[in-house]
């Protein structure tokens, strides 16, 4: 399995935050049609926020930062937002 993570901060990254909450129900069935998807996390932080993505493979978490950056582009980009710090990896411990 693979995972990448989004990290958001700075200028408009809060504003962000508030959007991606008001459509999580949206948010949630584009991550889940990420093929070879496991699960996924959105949580705030101090100045803004960040997503965890676990897929079957690297294809799976590279086609889920392709999704969010369109859904971003296409639904949030009025808050100003900068793109994210993403790492991406290979999951060495997942617990359900």
């Amino acid at each position: 399995m693979n995972v990448v993570v989004r990290t958001y901060s700075g200028a408009g990254a809060k504003e962000l935050f508030d959007v991606l909450e008001k459509h999580k129900a949206d948010v949630e069935s584009i991550m889940r049609s990420v093929k070879g998807f496991v699960s996924y996390t959105l949580a705030r932080s101090g100045d803004g926020g960040y997503s965890v993505t676990v897929c079957q493979d690297k294809a799976g978490v590279d086609e889920s930062v392709q999704k969010a950056r369109d859904w971003v582009a296409k639904n949030a980009a009025n808050t100003g937002a900068g793109a994210p710090k993403v790492a991406d990896g290979v999951v060495i411990v997942h617990v359900k």
